[in-house]
Parts: C-alpha cells; structure tokens; sequence
C-alpha cells in the first residue's frame, strides 16, 4: 500500500477539482500499485502562510492550487496562483526541485485554474488521457478565471454546478473533500451537481446569499471606477462573488470587506465584463499585506478582532484602484 498525502486549496472548486485530477494522474502514473489518498483542505485565514510540514508524511505528497512549501518530503506541486512563494526561499526550493527527478513541481501563473494546469501537464508529460474530464476541466477554469459570459450568471447560479460550487466554498473542509473526489471520480460532474444531497445542501445557502446580495446593495460605495462594500459591523457567514459586477456593470474594480467568526476578509477584484482597462496587479496589492492571488483578482485575511484595521486597510486599496 501507497500512502498519498494531498493538500488542496480548501473550500474552492479548483481546489477540489485539482485533487480529482491529481488523483487520477497519480493512479496513471503509479498504474498497478495499491494507492491510499488522504485529502487535506489548506486556507488563507490569519497565520495560515503554508502547508505544516508534519502533515506531508506520506510516500507521495502533493501540494496543489496552494503556496509551495520548502519540505523535502513534497514531492509533487502544482499551482497557478502568482502569489505561491512566500518568498525567497520558496522560489529557490522550487527552482532546485526542477533538477531533481524524483520532484515533479509544477507552476505556471498564467493558467486560470489549477485543474487544468494538471490535465494539461498530466497530458503532455504523462501521456494521461484526459478527455472524460473535459467538463470538469472546462467548469473549473471558468469558475477560477471568472470567465463566465456574464456577471448575473455567476450571481444568479441556475447552473447545476454553480450551485455544487457554492456547496464546496461553504463546506469544504477535509472530510467533505474526502466525500466528494470519489464520486467525481466515478461519476459526471453534472450527475453529481444534480445530486438530491448536494441540491439540499445548496438550498439554505442560497437563501443566505439572497440577504447577503441586499446588504451589498444597500451598503456599497461607489469611489470613482471602484465599488467598495464595507460589511464588517455584521458577520456574515455566506457571501456571493461578482454581485458588485452585476448591480454596477460600469465598475471596473470591486473591494469587499466582510467578518466571519474566525476572520476579516477582504476580497478584492476587476471586473472581468468591464470596459474599463486594468491597470493594477491585485496579486501585489494583496502581497503587500500578507494576501495574495492573481492579478485580477485577490484576498487578504486579518484577524476576527482586526476590523479597524481592516476597515482602513479596504478604504485605502479602494483609493489605490481608484487612482
């Protein structure tokens, strides 16, 4: 038996959708062995800046859609995101691991998602065949890169897998990312957003995301290009992305602050359906006070009781995207 380790971005489609790919690229790569997977969910929350080390104990330990980690022990990487090394160190450990032929590291900042990165490579390095994911590879990559034909579809989620999207970001934690990568592995993608659990799960939450899209309308700004929202004197524990872009189509930026029980949040991104050009990198922005992302699109995470700072901090990136 192979014990498998693999540490996905938790709470996020392509974080999901990357470990069923990586799944199904290891099981071709390692044809014939007895594997064991064992799921992990990573966040961005306050003091979380990496994978623990002490969890990457398996034979094979993969870290995916998530910041590279220095651990010897990792031996296969995927990600997407600009913002992956923390620093330095991480980029040199990566750049080192190319050379090492038992290492398969992987990065490329210009994908829009992480799951297709790895049919991508998994397909051209592997020879993995890839063309009954082609629905799931086409989903995460228009769910991660924000490509949809439009903002009310993103809002609006009649979408069977938007609606099995929304589940994932409210409860993705390990042990349902143990639940789910099986059965997408066994079976649609469509099949299984359709499912009568996932449509129960879906149900409350989108009632939740009814409220939450009234108090974006009610408390948004508008700062010149910009839309800020500022939700942080409330918690709120199911919030919507592109709801500024469908209620301000004109807007070319948008900068949501909202509080959780655990965290402060900003969530900070351009509009994709705008006319207005992009002339910041929300990744570095995002950088600059320990977040990160993609140059679209972006977070930074404070603490629960940080929300002064936080309030500051979101009127400030506002007036810097406004400039």
């Amino acid at each position: 038996m192979r014990n498998v380790v693999v540490a996905t971005h938790g709470h996020c489609f392509d974080g999901l959708c990357s470990a069923v790919m990586y799944t199904r690229l290891l099981r071709h790569v390692r044809a014939g062995e007895e594997l064991a997977f064992s799921y992990r969910g990573m966040g961005y929350g306050p003091g979380q800046n990496g994978v623990d080390p002490a969890i990457l104990t398996g034979d094979d330990n993969a870290i995916l859609d998530y910041r590279f980690s220095v651990a010897p022990s990792l031996n296969w990487y995927f990600d997407h995101h600009v913002s992956a090394f923390p620093g330095a160190a991480e980029r040199d450990a990566f750049e080192a691991g190319l050379h090492d032929a038992k290492r398969h590291l992987f990065h490329d900042g210009k994908y829009g998602s992480c799951t297709k990165l790895i049919a991508d490579v998994g397909r051209a390095r592997f020879g993995l065949d890839t063309s009954d994911c082609a629905e799931l590879v086409r989903w995460a990559d228009m769910i991660d890169s924000a490509s949809f034909p439009s903002a009310e579809m993103a809002v609006e989620k009649s979408e069977p897998v938007l609606q099995l999207m929304t589940v994932v970001e409210n409860k993705g934690n390990d042990a349902f990312l143990a639940a789910m990568i099986p059965r997408l592995l066994e079976r649609p993608l469509d099949e299984v957003a359709k499912s009568q659990d996932v449509t129960e799960a879906f149900a409350p939450l989108w009632a939740q995301q009814q409220k939450f899209v009234e108090q974006v309308r009610a408390g948004a700004e508008v700062r010149g290009s910009v839309v800020l929202v500022d939700l942080s004197d409330v918690v709120i524990d199911v919030a919507a992305k592109f709801v500024t872009y469908a209620y301000w189509p004109e807007s070319a930026y948008s900068v949501l602050l909202t509080r959780s029980t655990t965290k402060c949040k900003l969530s900070i991104g351009y509009n994709p359906w705008s006319k207005v050009p992009r002339t910041h990198d929300i990744a570095k922005i995002c950088e600059r006070h320990g977040g990160g992302g993609h140059p679209v699109v972006g977070a930074v995470t404070l603490k629960a009781d940080e929300v002064a700072k936080a309030k500051t901090l979101a009127r400030a990136i506002a007036d810097e995207l406004a400039s």
